[in-house]
């Protein structure tokens, strides 16, 4: 459907979640997480201040860079790996449909 696109959430028990996001809102996966009641805090609200909504990229999806405060919160954070974002940081766009995304440990 138009203004919609794909995303698929790996929880923390190995469960594949298929969502549909729209694109003309401007949600990003923490927001769309938390509307599917997937467990993802998001405590700070998406102000990349807090890294509970921690996920891995399992998908070739290309993202934007990561802006220094994602990186910066990403350095104090636990479970980091190489590809590790945090989920408030990437938003629902068209360039991101399909995407795969695995939520990091709590």
């Amino acid at each position: 459907m138009e203004n919609e696109i794909q995303v698929t959430i790996i929880d923390r028990e190995g469960v594949s979640h298929d969502l549909v996001g729209p694109t003309d809102m401007n949600m990003n996966i923490m927001e769309l997480c938390k509307a599917y009641e997937l467990p993802v805090l998001g405590e700070c609200g998406g102000m990349a201040l807090c890294a509970t909504c921690q996920c891995y990229l399992e998908s070739n999806t290309d993202l934007p860079e990561q802006s220094d405060s994602e990186l910066d919160m990403l350095d104090q954070a636990f479970h980091v790996k190489s590809n590790s974002r945090l989920g408030c940081q990437i938003h629902l766009h068209e360039s991101i449909d399909g995407i795969v995304l695995r939520l990091a440990p709590e």
